[in-house]
């Protein structure tokens, strides 16, 4: 799997019209980086029984990450794609597309907007409550009183 711009444009969101802007031309490319799944490689038969699941990915915005995770430009717009690599050999890398027969996949609907932060606090409870990766943000003694309402009444 890997994660490509959709345009060269950069975006914002207007509260008041509800929608995202192009706010101007993108900032540059970052380095692309290929997501191996973790329990690849999967024979044909593998892939027509089960599902397989991405959640394990994960997007930074930090230039100099040194983990693999896959680096994207907050505010611009990114899209998932997935590629299936047919091995010709057992030994070959699964890095060198250039030796292999691979197809891609793209579903439309996966398209995203990159931010890091959010405006709305119900949204900002809701991705932290999603994430299995931010389980330091949910120390509720860090929470303002607005914020324990908020989260009650959700």
């Amino acid at each position: 799997m890997d994660i490509v711009p959709v345009d060269n444009k950069r975006y914002r969101y207007a509260y008041h019209r509800s929608s995202w802007l192009v706010a101007g031309k993108a900032d540059p490319p970052l380095p692309a980086r290929l997501y191996v799944h973790p329990d690849s490689p999967f024979s044909g038969e593998q892939l027509l029984k089960q599902m397989v699941s991405f959640e394990k990915v994960k997007l930074t915005n930090n230039e100099l990450d040194q983990h693999g995770h896959i680096i994207l430009n907050s505010m611009h717009k990114y899209q998932p794609r997935v590629h299936i690599i047919k091995k010709k050999e057992h030994t070959a890398s699964l890095l060198n597309l250039k030796s292999e027969e691979f197809r891609t996949f793209i579903f439309t609907e996966t398209v995203f907007t990159a931010v890091t932060a959010y405006q709305n606090q119900l949204i900002t409870k809701l991705k932290i409550d999603s994430n299995p990766f931010a389980k330091g943000f949910r120390d509720s003694s860090r929470l303002t009183d607005i914020e324990r309402f908020c989260f009650r009444c959700i």
